[in-house]
């Protein structure tokens, strides 16, 4: 009995002893009467530690903002304090005040999620805020859920992921001006908007969370508002499915929301606003080959920089450009080129230009208005400034056949082969009228071509220059042989009717310097070399051409300064070959005006 007894106890104790152990692998805790508190860890928001593109909400991918999320074990909804980790916020404990309990250690399957509004049982579907522009509302649309995920006891870890999609849009090129960006012709499901205003980012980048859905081609997701009132969109390219928990980014270029500083009107033409829409024509012109576009100022420019002059010999402009009477102001060129100016090589008509403080410094062929004009017309045009090269006008470089009228310049004007203060060289029937030049004018040759200055231009071969004047200095220097006139350095095969220089010096070598023209050329067979009723003043000239080579040479100096018989005899002259023009006598001096 003892023996049985003895070993029934033993028993007894085992058994207790086996019962014991067993309960407490069941987890049956002594921390209290419902059990042990479950404290979570919330990981899955890093991008960098997940396949997705880390949407953000958390903005960038950790737990930085989320105060609590709602957890769901066993049909019971409990709210859940989130406390970021300390070193990057990448992960988080879940804890609460009212917290769900371990009360064995069996596998727990549980759901969370944030935002979360109370009395909510299961997670709502997705539905984000219209205007996301400021930052709190663009983190507040995200939607982040951990879904029937199974929990152990030791490490009861739960994994978010994103239910929303981000789309971002990276502007470039152009956005001064810009007013809006905004996510157009979005899916409405689940009361979603519409449209989105999204977060700026700062570096033209925009942000927005949207629904997972679907976008077809061609559909307007991205539409782009300007302060002028111009509206760009941008559309889908292929169909594209937005997904949960994905980033798409894309680069837009607002190139073509540039203003391009002109406008095309009804008829083709273009009207010029700004410097750049001037530097915009000319590309129009020089590179995409539109060279009979008509060009019209609408206002006065300024002009920065180095100036590519429209139209080039390849690609002469052949349209009409109208400066509207507007002012261009500085114009800038440096280098070697050759046909320079605001126009480079034209066939067509260049009118009503105002150009002031232009500084070009180029090689042949080198005006304020343009370097070689063939068979062009520019009338009504005014230069101010300086201009250098070889062959090189104060209005026109080189006027090859065509028409200048009733155009001036005040340049300072330096060649080294023909210099004229409107045109260096005239050519093939090209006509001058009513034109005059108050800049000084100066010539140096190098030794390798003959010379030319006049006070008008430098070099008339068989054109016609009617009722034309200079006041400014004439010079002539350097090796080799050099003309030097008033109105033209060399005649040859022109006519000259009712011109006219006063007022500086003329200066160059002896027997090459008159006070109208410095040679004066007529051929036995093409005739020219004619000059009637020109004039000169003090000059420092006592004869009007320097050398006269079987020309007839109609000049006069005028030496007590009464200008009155001049003006009448070079109105009379004109009357001969019906000019329009006029000379009116302005204190001392005849000048233009038109009848």
């Amino acid at each position: 009995m003892k023996r049985k007894t003895i070993y029934t106890s033993a028993a007894i104790a085992l058994l207790l002893g086996l019962a014991a152990c067993t309960q407490d692998e069941a987890g049956f805790l002594p921390e209290g009467a419902e059990g042990t508190p479950i404290v979570f860890t919330a990981t899955g928001l890093n991008p960098a530690a997940t396949a997705t593109a880390g949407t953000r909400a958390p903005v960038d991918g950790d737990w930085e903002g989320v105060q609590s999320v709602a957890v769901r074990m066993d049909g019971t909804v409990k709210a859940y304090n989130v406390t970021p980790s300390t070193s990057d916020n990448t992960s988080a404990m879940l804890t609460s005040d009212d917290p769900h309990y371990w009360t064995n250690h069996t596998d727990r399957l549980v759901t969370a999620w944030w935002p979360y509004t109370a009395g909510e049982t299961t997670p709502p579907a997705v539905k984000v805020a219209a205007d996301q522009s400021a930052r709190k509302d663009f983190e507040g649309s995200d939607f982040i859920v951990a879904e029937e995920q199974t929990v152990s006891y030791g490490n009861p870890t739960l994994r978010f992921t994103h239910r929303t999609a981000r789309v971002t849009v990276v502007l470039t090129d152009y956005t001064e001006g810009l007013k809006s960006v905004s996510l157009t012709d979005l899916s409405t499901e689940n009361g979603n908007p519409a449209v989105i205003a999204p977060h700026d980012k700062g570096g033209d980048t925009y942000t927005a969370l949207v629904a997972p859905q679907s976008v077809a081609t061609g559909t307007t997701f991205i539409t782009c508002k300007f302060t002028n009132g111009k509206v760009f969109v941008y559309k889908m390219k292929n169909d594209t499915d937005w997904q949960a928990g994905e980033e798409y980014t894309y680069t837009v270029s607002l190139a073509a929301a540039k203003d391009p500083g002109y406008t095309i009107e009804g008829d083709g033409s273009y009207t010029v606003t700004t410097a750049d829409g001037l530097k915009n024509v000319a590309k129009l012109v020089n590179e995409e080959g539109k060279t009979d576009i008509n060009i019209t100022l609408d206002t006065d420019l300024t002009l920065t920089g180095e100036w590519t002059p429209i139209g080039t010999e390849s690609q002469p402009y052949t349209g009409t450009f109208d400066g509207n009477g507007k002012t261009i102001t500085g114009l800038t060129v440096t280098g070697s080129d050759r046909y320079t100016g605001l126009l480079g090589f034209i066939k067509g008509t260049v009118k009503n230009v105002v150009l002031t403080e232009i500084n070009i410094t180029s090689g042949t062929f080198v005006g304020g208005v343009a370097g070689w004009s063939f068979g062009g017309n520019i009338e009504n045009c005014s230069v101010s400034g300086s201009v250098s090269g070889s062959d090189v006008g104060g209005v026109v470089g080189y006027q090859q056949g065509g028409s200048i009228t009733g155009c001036s310049s005040s340049a300072t004007v330096k060649g080294t082969q023909r210099a004229g203060g409107v045109a260096g060289a005239t050519n093939s029937g090209a006509t001058l009228t009513a034109c005059y030049a108050t800049g000084d004018v100066t010539v140096e040759n190098d030794g390798t071509n003959n010379s030319h200055a006049g006070g008008v231009v430098g070099y008339n071969g068989g054109g016609t220059l009617t009722a034309c004047y200079a006041t400014g200095s004439v010079t002539g220097s350097g090796s080799g042989t050099i003309y030097v006139g008033g109105v033209t350095g060399s005649n040859n095969l022109g006519t000259l009717t009712a011109c006219y220089h006063a007022k500086r010096n003329i200066n160059g070598p002896n027997g090459t310097t008159g006070g109208v023209v410095g040679r004066n050329f007529k051929d036995s067979m093409i005739g020219g070399g004619i000059i009637t009723a020109c004039y000169w003043g003090d000059n420092g000239q006592t004869q009007g051409i320097g050398e006269d080579q079987v020309g007839t040479g109609g000049t006069t100096q005028v030496t007590d300064g009464n200008w009155s018989g001049a003006k009448d005899a070079m109105n009379a002259a004109l009357k001969s070959v019906d000019s329009e023009w006029r000379y009116e006598l302005t204190g001392k001096l005849p000048t233009l005006t038109k009848q």
